[in-house]
């Protein structure tokens, strides 16, 4: 589990980012955090990432305290941050070397094992031997991604990983974060695309420094308007949803994808209350 205990953060002029934020996120949970410019979620992630320390409170990845130095390396292995640019994250020309490179860091065992199991995950294996730069910015998106999970972590963090790629590419981002849902993966993203946010289980909400709302993916209807005020863009489906709702009809989607909504929706009309 992952624990923010009164945890702000400052920069060194004192002016305030983050203040007092408490936060539980279980295992195996998909956490999308939502907010506008300047909401501080880029901090936050950070934060639980490890790579800055809170200026007040405390951040538990299950035992270890991000504040001390002497878990530096556990924290590694324990948690793996994506960025939003593809291209800042690769280091080396080819895409065995830069997969190779945090694992010799952490000595790792049975590197190429775990290069190639990672590689699968993201479905480029067939790419483990391509120089970086023949690779499209989504593919070079999925190889960060695979150098994450090479390591093994228990918890992935990604920073808007698809504002940067096109429709078809997100869509394989998309694949590969149901596929780390099933396995078990705990996954926490900064998002402003609703199909992300419709993959989470839960959904924050950041305003004035604070996570202001906290909601579950079901009752994700009933808080639209809030996605609307951090100028999420929501997509007709769940609109025909809300109609839906308000005359009485409730659509219940495990999964919240959208041809879920689709079919549940084609479902619900060819019912006699539609008519």
């Amino acid at each position: 589990m992952i624990k923010l205990e009164n945890v702000s953060f400052r920069y060194k002029n004192g002016s305030s980012v983050l203040e007092k934020i408490d936060l539980e996120i279980q295992e195996g949970e998909i956490v999308s955090i939502v907010g506008k410019n300047g909401a501080g979620k880029s901090t936050l992630i950070h934060l639980l990432a490890g790579i800055t320390k809170p200026t007040d409170g405390d951040i538990w990845i299950d035992d270890l305290n991000t504040k001390s130095k002497k878990h530096f390396k556990e924290l590694r292995k324990k948690v793996g941050i994506v960025f939003q640019n593809p291209e800042n994250q690769i280091l080396f020309p080819n895409v065995y070397d830069d997969l190779e490179f945090a694992l010799k860091n952490l000595e790792l065992e049975n590197r190429k094992q775990r290069i190639e199991e990672a590689l699968d995950i993201v479905n480029m294996r067939d790419f483990m031997q391509k120089d970086s730069y023949e690779l499209s910015l989504g593919q070079k998106q999925r190889v960060n991604i695979a150098s994450v999970l090479a390591v093994k972590p228990k918890y992935i963090i990604l920073d808007e990983p698809t504002t940067m790629i096109d429709s078809n590419e997100k869509e394989n981002i998309y694949e590969v974060l149901r596929k780390l849902k099933r396995e078990g993966y705990t996954i926490i993203f900064v998002t402003n695309q609703i199909s992300e946010i419709l993959l989470s289980d839960k959904i924050l909400i950041m305003r004035d420094k604070q996570i202001k709302y906290t909601f579950a993916k079901n009752e994700l209807v009933d808080n639209v308007n809030l996605l609307k005020e951090c100028d999420i863009k929501i997509p007709e489906m769940i609109q025909i949803i809300l109609q839906l709702k308000e005359n009485g009809i409730s659509v219940n989607l495990k999964e919240w994808t959208i041809p879920e909504m689709i079919s549940e929706i084609v479902r619900i009309c060819k019912n006699e209350k539609c008519h």
